[in-house]
């Protein structure tokens, strides 16, 4: 699951106000098909859709094949742009509306129109993405039920920032399966999207009043862990065929650490005792992903039932590896060592956890 820390201030000028309109976006987690026929739009609505994007759906010719592994990342990537579509739409239903919570004040429209630009975006992303599946003979992929936890812009924007670190990571492990896998031909356009993710993280952290970047080597993932991430925004059993993407799927870490500093401390987790299918817990290892660095792995500490949750705790070595920007929290089977971050996911049994600092 995602576990959020440092909900930070938001740009000068913002403010709330009393609510114009009900949150009537999505009732019953439904958020789809759009207005514009999302994700099944007309010829003439995906011409707009582009208009709103300022670009185009890549028109060369696609690859002449597609191994596995980049069906599994076509999938992904759909379910992924899928779930952020939805997202940002409801988002500009906030602001828009001016929903309680989301009016900003000075510089409402300008954060307005940026948002109103990356739904479209995200929309080419996932019928892209759709596009190539059907071109192969592969199922598109279906939208799901959606519940979003954020209430207002700020929690709004540190979640939109949490993810996309993510997925920022996670197309790293997509375009290094692509090139393994001999699907050269979808790196490129891969790639672009990266650079897109990245500028719209950069929005996201200076509405925050952070820094535009995070690091200099954004943090890796892996598929499973956004795969994962991703099914604890859906309602169970909403998500017609993510039956169809072979990944895993962990059990929820949760961080109970709250308003949590950048420094050297000790972290608190938890996860169901039920799930762990041992009592032995020295047998299991908290492990940091963060960077482009070798996974870093630490015992787990006073470890305790409480209420059907283990409780423990691990050393977070902020200091000593400056692990600024996110990291990726995994319980492990055994204690490594691990040579990278798919090491990490090949054991892991509980995650992610994602801690995310300026």
């Amino acid at each position: 699951m995602f576990s959020l820390v440092s909900f930070t201030a938001l740009m000068a000028g913002i403010v709330s106000a009393m609510p114009t309109a009900k949150r009537e976006m999505s009732p019953d987690g439904v958020y789809f098909p759009l207005s514009n026929g999302f994700p099944n739009p007309s010829t003439d609505a995906t011409m707009q859709i582009q208009m709103d994007a300022h670009g185009t759906l890549p028109n060369g010719p696609p690859p002449s094949s597609l191994s596995p592994e980049g069906t599994t990342n076509l999938k992904l990537i759909a379910l992924n742009e899928i779930f952020e579509v939805a997202y940002f739409s409801e988002l500009v239903y906030n602001v828009t509306n001016k929903v309680q919570g989301y009016d900003l004040g000075y510089g409402h429209e300008y954060v307005l129109d940026a948002l109103k630009a990356i739904v479209a975006q995200e929309e080419l992303h996932a019928l892209n993405a759709n596009g190539a599946l059907q071109k192969f003979n592969q199922q598109p992929i279906a939208p799901c039920k959606y519940n979003f936890p954020v209430t207002d812009f700020q929690s709004a924007m540190s979640l939109a920032g949490t993810f996309t670190d993510l997925v920022l990571g996670t197309l790293q492990d997509v375009n290094q399966l692509f090139a393994k896998s001999g699907d050269f031909g979808l790196v490129r356009a891969v790639s672009s999207v990266i650079g897109n993710e990245g500028e719209q993280e950069g929005f996201f952290r200076l509405v925050q009043k952070k820094r535009p970047s995070s690091q200099p080597f954004l943090t890796t993932a892996v598929r499973d862990f956004a795969f994962t991430a991703i099914q604890s925004f859906t309602i169970p059993g909403s998500c017609p065929n993510i039956n169809t993407i072979p990944l895993r799927t962990f059990k929820a870490l949760t961080l109970m650490s709250t308003n949590i500093k950048p420094a050297t401390q000790n972290l608190k987790f938890s996860f169901a005792k039920a799930d762990a299918n041992t009592t032995d817990y020295s047998t299991l290892s908290l492990v940091y992903i963060n960077g482009q660095n070798n996974p870093v792995v630490k015992s787990l500490q006073n470890a305790n039932v409480e209420g059907g949750n283990v409780v423990f705790e691990a050393a977070f070595p902020y200091d000593e590896f400056v692990m600024d920007g996110l990291t990726i929290a995994a319980v492990t089977k055994g204690a490594g060592p691990f040579a990278d971050a798919d090491a990490v996911a090949a054991a892991t049994q509980f995650g992610p956890g994602l801690i995310e600092f300026d």
